[in-house]
């Protein structure tokens, strides 16, 4: 308990105190991050946020971990630094899609090669148990490519990818050190205080985001707590086994990991680049519904929770059809809300050509009477 304290604690106070530095040297090298189109924030905020998560991470993950702790410690610290300086550079520089990808590649082939990250056992999932080597190299690649960019895509409202990163995070500590999982619970509660220290000056209204530093950051380890513990967890001798544990582990990660799966297949189906920018994701249509940052923040995160509790609660109906479960929610969830907001939208087109309709009646009269007097 001791160290799982010193490591969260640590590293709140450090990314609590570092931040309000790199808001300054952000605002005076004008590091901001520029409303468009598509963006939903309306001024300039600064975009490195993400140092000062990455620094309180890494700082309390070393100095928290026991001695003779997770020999792939190391792997995980090095996966984490390609990671932030790829975020670094774009969040500065702007980088390709290409050369993003290429070096989340890197990073994940540290953690599958060197840190053991590697999904080899789907569990009875879609009747799968032991999985060729060269297919469960594909899978884990995917997995970490995908949670990895998925805090990155729905990192597009005040408080969003902070609040789901702190819910993951304690979630998953919670676990590893109920079973005395301790480089896991150290790494998993670093995050947490880390991303505490930072969503005090990212919460609605937002004094500065964490870019891509920070959301490939606390996906990269999302996706190690994630495979680590579908592993553990699945374990037949584990302190606290859990059935089904790949749909909770997926049920952890719900709303960032549903809605980048889901808009990368709507890309995908439309012949576009799943990286391609729009306004498919389920933050922007609560936006469209009216509902502000903070309180779609805080709906996206209880639902969360909910997804979390459901799949605790009817983990024993077997991993497929649970996971069934949470896929046909999620879509019947998302669908309302999409009807909602197309209702919305048409409600306001309407309104809008009710309007342009009287300014032309009333127009026409006025041009009317012009030629009656004369």
């Amino acid at each position: 308990m001791d160290k799982i304290l010193l490591s969260s604690g640590l590293a709140f106070i450090i990314t609590f105190f570092a931040i309000p530095v790199i808001i300054q040297v952000a605002k005076d090298k004008k590091l901001f991050d520029k409303p468009d189109g598509r963006k939903v924030h309306k001024a300039v905020i600064p975009t490195l946020g993400g140092l000062g998560i990455f620094a309180g991470f890494v700082i309390a993950t070393l100095l928290g971990v026991p001695q003779g702790g997770a020999s792939e410690l190391q792997y995980f610290i090095a996966a984490s630094i390609v990671i932030f300086f790829l975020g670094i550079k774009d969040d500065i520089l702007i980088l390709s899609p290409t050369k993003k990808f290429m070096g989340q590649l890197i990073a994940a082939g540290i953690l599958i090669k060197f840190g053991g990250v590697q999904i080899s056992n789907m569990h009875g999932f879609l009747g799968i148990y032991e999985m060729p080597h060269l297919a469960s190299i594909v899978l884990s690649f995917f997995t970490i490519i995908v949670i990895t960019n998925s805090f990155n895509l729905i990192d597009g409202v005040d408080g969003l990818a902070g609040s789901i990163g702190i819910l993951t995070s304690f979630v998953f500590g919670a676990y590893f050190f109920y079973t005395n999982q301790l480089t896991y619970a150290v790494m998993a509660f670093s995050l947490t205080g880390s991303l505490i220290g930072f969503i005090i000056y990212n919460f609605p209204p937002a004094r500065i985001f964490m870019g891509d530093t920070g959301s490939l950051l606390v996906g990269l380890i999302n996706a190690i707590l994630v495979i680590k513990f579908i592993n553990i967890a699945s374990a037949p001798t584990a302190t606290l086994h859990l059935g089904s544990a790949i749909s909770i582990g997926f049920a952890i990660l719900m709303i960032p990991l549903f809605d980048t799966l889901r808009v990368f297949g709507l890309r995908i189906f439309s012949r576009r680049s799943p990286f391609s920018p729009d306004r498919n994701h389920i933050h922007h249509f609560l936006l469209d519904l009216g509902l502000s940052h903070r309180i779609t923040t805080l709906v996206c995160v209880f639902s969360n929770v909910v997804f979390i509790m459901l799949a605790l609660g009817f983990r024993s109906i077997g991993t497929t059809y649970l996971m069934m479960l949470l896929f046909v929610t999620a879509l019947l969830l998302t669908g309302i809300v999409y009807a909602l907001r197309q209702r919305k939208r048409a409600a306001l087109n309407k309104k809008s050509f009710d309007s342009e309709l009287v300014k032309s009646e009333k127009l026409f009269s006025l041009v009317s009477e012009m030629i009656n007097v004369e």
